[in-house]
């Protein structure tokens, strides 16, 4: 991972997905034990008021918040968060607190075991399992059940994503997917009127973009986002990354083979430089060198207000393989097992997960998906560029709630994936490394997380 902050709006995404599975691996993650214990009677966390619906009756409370909002979403969060303290003035205070993710997770459990942690938190769905594991965040089945929350409100795949062994952790806010950028002036200098959605139209643009000059048309990463796309493509091609009940790595299988295989055609073919460095790929397509490049919808705010002679389109990651699918992820609100130590805390934290899930009309000018049915409805968003991507929300697909499944895809998926694209493997030998060692990883975080 980069150590620099080289695209706005981009390296919380990697912080996340990079640096934070990293920091669990080096034991930062592992310093509660088996799980935090609240109340003076040694109570678990789900022992918390159970919440009721309606607005917020109890006395007046403050509300500790943290997110990872550092990036072009953080206004946009930070304007949500002053409706909500404007509006109930008196009742409750909200205090927001902003960090990077590769520091919010590793602090958030020896924050809250403290008590100086937040009482109510934002996450991605990839921690959902773990979190829940260490008893640091608790169940919200009786948010959803009293307001009447259900799975035909939201894209099935991301209501999924928040249930750990049988119980709901979590409420979505929003996805974010991979999508798949054009540069439209390549394009059209190559006789094509749009950026071809299927294998063979795809790769016989390649050969069209090369031939009109364009050297290197699709750069392919080994570092960031290559995973992701290593991801989107084993699903494309029928395949599962880890089994349901988190204890076999899936992501060798064939399917496996012939994802990593086609992202290392690409540089045998001669369309991507055989060694791209962290980030350049996406910093190529800034400056129009690359016809083509894969990243997240959070690059569609600076690609438009920093960009000022690309031209450039947006559509959803071709299907190489036999399914669409695409890697996705979630911001999704948690009540930590802080809270649960103050009933009206717990309340009023139910509460304002509640209010805020309904804001996602605001939070997609972030750039994101929203969750919800409905708000991707509305005419003001429904215009966004992004959610043209969720016009069939069957594509999106999710990491497992697997505690602990961010060590394995650090030391394992993302490795195998770095050694067949640079060729230092074969992609068979790559993937079948990486399976022993994630089964290897799997089977310890099944000990580690027990509770």
């Amino acid at each position: 991972m980069s150590s620099r902050n080289p695209l706005p709006g981009s390296w919380h995404r990697r912080s996340f997905l990079g640096a934070a599975g990293g920091l669990a691996g080096a034991g930062l993650l592992t310093a509660c034990g088996g799980g935090t214990k609240v109340g003076a009677d040694g109570d678990t966390p789900d022992d918390a008021p159970s919440f009721k619906g309606g607005e917020y009756k109890g006395p007046k409370v403050t509300l500790q918040y943290w997110n990872g909002f550092t990036g072009g979403d953080g206004p946009h969060m930070r304007s949500m968060v002053a409706a909500f303290n404007k509006e109930y003035d008196g009742r409750i205070t909200v205090e927001n607190t902003t960090r990077r993710w590769q520091d919010l997770y590793p602090a958030l459990p020896t924050a809250i075991t403290a008590g100086k942690g937040p009482d109510v938190a934002v996450i991605h769905n990839d921690w959902v399992g773990t979190f829940a594991a260490r008893n640091t965040i608790v169940p919200l089945d009786d948010v959803v059940s009293a307001v009447g929350m259900s799975e035909s409100e939201f894209i099935p795949a991301v209501w999924q994503a928040g249930v750990y062994e049988g119980k709901r952790y979590s409420v979505p806010l929003d996805v974010h997917c991979l999508a798949g950028y054009s540069n439209t002036k390549h394009l059209h200098k190559a006789g094509l009127d749009a950026a071809p959605q299927d294998r063979s139209a795809f790769e016989d643009s390649l050969a069209e973009l090369k031939s009109a000059g364009v050297k290197h048309p699709f750069w392919m990463p080994n570092k960031w986002p290559g995973h992701l796309m290593f991801m989107s493509l084993l699903w494309q091609f029928g395949g599962e990354l880890y089994s349901e009940d988190g204890t076999r790595t899936l992501w060798g299988s064939d399917a496996g083979v012939q994802a990593l295989t086609w992202m290392r055609e690409q540089i045998d073919r001669g369309y991507s430089p055989e060694q791209v460095a962290q980030d350049s790929q996406y910093t190529a397509f800034k400056n129009g060198d690359v016809s083509y490049t894969w990243d997240g919808i959070w690059q569609i705010n600076d690609l438009k207000n920093n960009t000022k002679d690309l031209q450039w389109g947006m559509d959803p990651v071709p299907v190489v393989g036999d399914t669409p699918a695409v890697w996705s992820a979630s911001h999704n609100f948690v009540l930590t097992s802080q809270a649960t130590k103050d009933k009206n805390k717990a309340e009023a934290a139910k509460f304002f997960i509640d209010y805020m899930s309904k804001q996602s009309t605001e939070w997609a000018k972030a750039g994101m998906i929203p969750a919800r049915n409905s708000v991707r409805e509305e005419p003001e968003v429904a215009k966004l560029p992004q959610i043209a991507l969720a016009k069939n929300v069957d594509v999106f697909h999710f990491v497992p709630a697997v505690a602990g499944v961010g060590d394995v895809q650090v030391q394992a998926l993302e490795l195998a994936v770095q050694k067949g694209v640079l060729g230092r493997q074969s992609p068979e030998k790559a993937l079948a490394d990486g399976v022993r060692t994630a089964d290897k990883l799997l089977a310890e975080n099944k000990q580690k997380y027990a509770k």
